[in-house]
């Protein structure tokens, strides 16, 4: 049975984003985040993902390294440390490709989510805070978060959800990216999976 990515609202990391991209392969991914093509290690897990960059420098850029696989029908890509990749969602989702790009954070900020197609950044908003939306198409999940009761059908907040703990409120929403794009995603690819990596910023050492 799929298990959905409802159980992202629990990530404790907020540099553990993740992108999806459906259309394109794993690797393609990893490119178009920012990877060489021929740059892929030997698969790792999550804790060695961890130990191949140096995640900050004094006022020069971090690394950035992914992990990608592919689940569901859709492929995806772990970031770590000072990865920019997932900004890169226009070029991820070019030539008919489509991408959702989730980042994890605490209350405040909000974890926002990010959907793009076919290289355009169509739409875009923070859990908690849907009312406020963007992108070329701001209110084009709009009936999909009126029908998970995010939302009501003027576009403002279900006055019920405005005192809810915000990992519940982050379930929800994410319930209704779940549902409308069907993405599905396994715990166990966070952790415990042993998956290629890619660097996509800086100068990781990328020999394990």
């Amino acid at each position: 049975m799929p298990v959905g990515i409802r159980w992202l609202a629990d990530l404790e990391d907020c540099r553990s984003s993740v992108v999806f991209a459906r259309g394109i392969s794993a690797q393609e991914l990893a490119v178009r985040m920012g990877g060489d093509r021929d740059g892929a290690t030997q698969p790792i897990t999550d804790a060695e993902a961890w130990d191949l960059g140096e995640w900050y420098r004094a006022a020069e850029d971090g690394d950035g390294v992914v992990r990608v696989g592919e689940h569901g029908g859709w492929s995806f890509a772990l970031e770590y440390g000072d990865s920019t990749g997932g900004d890169r969602l226009a070029e991820v989702s070019r030539k008919g490709a489509e991408a959702v790009h989730y980042v994890p954070m605490q209350e405040h900020p909000p974890a926002t989510v990010f959907y793009a197609r076919d290289g355009v950044e169509l739409c875009g908003f923070g859990l908690g805070e849907e009312i406020w939306r963007w992108g070329r198409e701001p209110d084009l999940l709009l009936p999909d978060l009126v029908a998970g009761h995010v939302l009501q059908p003027d576009g403002t907040t279900l006055i019920a959800h405005e005192r809810q703990p915000y990992a519940d409120t982050y379930r929800r929403t994410l319930g209704v990216i779940e549902q409308r794009f069907g993405l599905s995603l396994s715990p166990g690819y966070l952790k415990e999976a042993r998956l290629p990596a890619y660097a996509v910023r800086g100068t990781p050492d990328m020999h394990v």
